[in-house]
């Protein structure tokens, strides 16, 4: 796990540190060729400097979020934002069911959207894969 990120799950309350942890293990299990880093504040993988997945502690939960999640087609995710994303939100570590993360950081790696270039087109998102 990168440093950056073992410190940012060390910060939080044990309950959501919990969650962070198992997220963090489960990602790195499943996307062992991403980059990992603390992007804007909160920990996110990377393939090919793109954004795949990442998680964030919010007020009264954890929100785990993929980029193009939208593209999963997946009930447990549910829309963010008004491009491709999608979050699940956990509020206890007894709700990350660890089968459907596994599946859905597969469909990451296989489902994309280019958000490294969205600045320079203007908004506009065009699909990787």
């Amino acid at each position: 796990m990168h440093p950056d990120i073992h410190d940012y799950n060390q910060r939080q309350e044990p309950s959501d540190k919990a969650i962070c942890d198992l997220l963090a293990e489960t990602i790195e299990r499943h996307l062992p060729e991403a980059e990992s880093k603390v992007w804007h504040a909160h920990p996110v993988w990377f393939l090919d400097d793109n954004p795949i997945v990442g998680y964030k502690k919010l007020k009264h939960c954890v929100r785990l979020l993929f980029w193009s999640g939208q593209s999963f087609e997946e009930e447990g995710l549910q829309k963010e934002g008004s491009f491709k994303a999608a979050e699940a939100r956990y509020t206890a570590v007894e709700q990350v069911n660890v089968k459907d993360l596994e599946r859905w950081l597969g469909k990451a790696r296989d489902i994309q959207w280019d958000y490294r270039n969205i600045v320079k087109r203007k908004g506009r998102l065009e699909r990787l894969k």
